[in-house]
């Protein structure tokens, strides 16, 4: 069953449906993978370095320590809130949504669904960066997609 979009964004909804039909299809482990790919991803568009950000090397440690089982689904859980209170003392828009993408794939080791509202935000993000841009849109839905496809053996 297709995931409902949580928030209002200019999207590409051909490829938003191809990255749900294979975001169904992988398996949790994998989506946190993907989701902290993202999130750097989407770093490095806004030019934050994350490496001066205690809460997301934290957040991304212990979502990458519950991926081989050395974390709880508590301890994500909690790395995201952090996050996300980060993202909410943000003076900018475009930085608070882009740390929305990481609490979202931090979360990701908690619930899947987090990965696909990351992506979400990811989309949101670049709505604010170049709004109106449906060319820009898609061009991180190929992105998205395409890093999906990586855990996939075709």
């Amino acid at each position: 069953m297709p995931t409902k979009v949580k928030i209002k964004i200019k999207d590409n909804s051909e490829l938003r449906m191809k990255i749900d039909e294979l975001y169904e299809k992988t398996d949790q482990v994998d989506l946190a993978k993907w989701s902290l790919i993202m999130a750097k991803h989407i770093l490095d568009i806004v030019d934050i370095d994350y490496n001066f950000v205690d809460e997301i090397v934290n957040g991304f440690k212990v979502n990458e320590l519950w991926q081989i089982g050395e974390a709880r689904m508590h301890d994500v859980r909690q790395a995201g809130f952090k996050i996300h209170k980060v993202a909410r003392e943000s003076d900018s828009e475009i930085r608070k949504t882009a740390l929305r993408v990481v609490g979202q794939a931090v979360g990701s080791g908690h619930m899947r669904e987090h990965a696909m509202v990351a992506s979400d935000y990811g989309i949101k993000t670049i709505n604010l960066i170049s709004p109106n841009d449906l060319d820009a849109v898609t061009k991180e839905r190929r992105w998205q997609l395409n890093e999906l496809k990586k855990f996939h053996k075709l």
